[in-house]
C-alpha cells in the first residue's frame, strides 16, 4: 500500500525495517535532510538521526593523480550497515529472565513436579506460601508452564498429568481474511521463499514524498536474498503507473527477467491492483492481508 509521507508522527512501536533503510539510503543521496525524509518516511526525526548515526560507515577512495596515489576517507550512510546494528542490538534488548538469575527454584521445581508430581500451581502456591525463595526469582503459574514448553526445564509436557486438560489462551491472531482479491494470498508463498536462501524474489512497495509538488513517486523492488534494490519513478500513484513501470522494467531486462524475477511479494494497496496482469505469464505475485504489510519480510 502506497506510505503517505505528510507528517513527523512517529509509529509508535515500530521498528525501522531494511526497506525503509533502503529508501534513506537513496533519499540521502539524493541530498535529502534528516528532517526531510523523516518526513517521507512518516518517522520521528530523531529516530532517522540515530539510524544514521548507527549506519554510517567510513569508505575509502583511492585517486591517481601526477603520479601520486591519493586516499580521501568519506562517511556515508550504509543500509547494510545500519540493518546489521539493528540486529546486534536486538540481541541484547529484552528483559532478563528470571530463569538466568538462579538455578535454585527451577531445580527446586523440576524436583517436585517429576519425582512427588506436584503440578506447575502447586509448585509456584508452595513456593510463594512458605516464602522458599526470594520473590523476584518466583515466575507465575503461566511463565513456569512457558519455561516447561520451551525446554528450560527438566520437566515436560509428558510428566504433567492434568496438562492436557488445562486450557490456555491462544498466543497469536488468526489472519484477518483478504476481502480484495488481487492475487495469490502470501499464505500460499513456498516456505523457501522465506529462507532467504535462492535469488530472485522480490518484495514491492511505493512511496511518496512531500519535498515538493512535482516529486515522482519511487517504486522499490528489493530482492530476499541479496538485499539489493531497484528503486524506480513513477508518474504517479496510481496502478497503470506501476503497471508502466513494471513494463519498462521487463523491456529493459529483456529475455534475463524470468531469471532475475522469480516472485514477487507486495502488500495489499490499489496500486498494485494491476500487478498480477502484468506479470502472471512470467512470475507469481504474492499479495499480504489487508493492514499486515509486514508479511512481506
Amino acid at each position: 500500500m502506497t506510505q503517505i509521507k505528510d507528517n513527523t508522527n512517529s509509529r509508535e512501536g515500530k521498528h525501522l525495517s531494511y526497506s525503509e533503510r533502503s529508501q534513506i539510503m537513496v533519499l540521502k543521496k539524493e541530498n535529502y535532510s534528516n528532517r526531510e525524509i523523516a518526513k517521507v518516511l512518516n518517522r520521528a526525526p530523531q529516530t532517522i538521526n540515530n539510524e544514521i548515526n548507527r549506519g554510517t560507515i567510513t569508505q575509502l577512495k583511492r585517486q591517481k593523480q601526477g603520479g601520486k596515489i591519493y586516499d580521501y576517507y568519506y562517511k556515508v550512510y550504509d543500509a547494510d550497515a545500519g540493518q546489521a546494528a539493528y540486529e546486534k542490538h536486538r540481541l541484547n534488548c529484552g528483559r532478563r529472565p528470571k530463569w538466568a538469575d538462579t538455578d535454585a527454584f527451577v531445580d527446586w521445581a523440576d524436583d517436585k513436579m517429576l519425582n512427588e508430581g506436584w503440578s506447575p500451581d502447586v509448585v509456584v502456591g508452595f513456593a510463594l506460601k512458605h516464602e522458599l525463595f526470594d520473590p523476584a526469582i518466583i515466575p507465575c503459574t503461566t511463565s513456569l508452564y512457558q519455561w516447561i514448553d520451551r525446554g528450560i526445564m527438566k520437566t515436560k509436557n509428558m510428566d504433567l498429568v492434568e496438562k492436557l486438560s488445562r486450557k490456555t489462551k491462544a498466543t497469536c491472531r488468526k489472519n484477518r481474511q483478504n476481502k480484495r482479491v488481487l492475487g495469490k494470498s502470501i499464505e500460499e508463498r513456498p516456505e523457501i521463499i522465506d529462507t532467504r536462501k535462492t535469488f530472485g524474489h522480490w518484495e514491492i512497495d511505493t512511496v511518496i514524498g512531500n519535498k515538493n509538488k512535482t516529486e515522482p513517486v519511487l517504486l522499490t523492488l528489493a530482492e530476499r536474498k541479496t538485499r539489493f534494490e531497484v528503486v524506480l519513478k513513477l508518474d504517479g500513484k496510481e496502478a497503470h503507473a506501476v503497471d508502466q513501470a513494471i513494463q519498462k522494467l521487463r523491456d529493459r531486462a529483456g529475455s534475463e527477467f524470468p531469471t532475475l524475477f522469480k516472485t514477487i511479494t507486495s502488500d495489499n494497496g490499489s496500486e498494485f491492483s494491476g500487478l498480477h496482469g502484468v506479470l502472471q505469464d512470467v512470475l507469481d505475485v504474492y499479495f499480504s492481508h489487508p493492514y499486515a504489510s509486514w508479511e512481506r519480510n
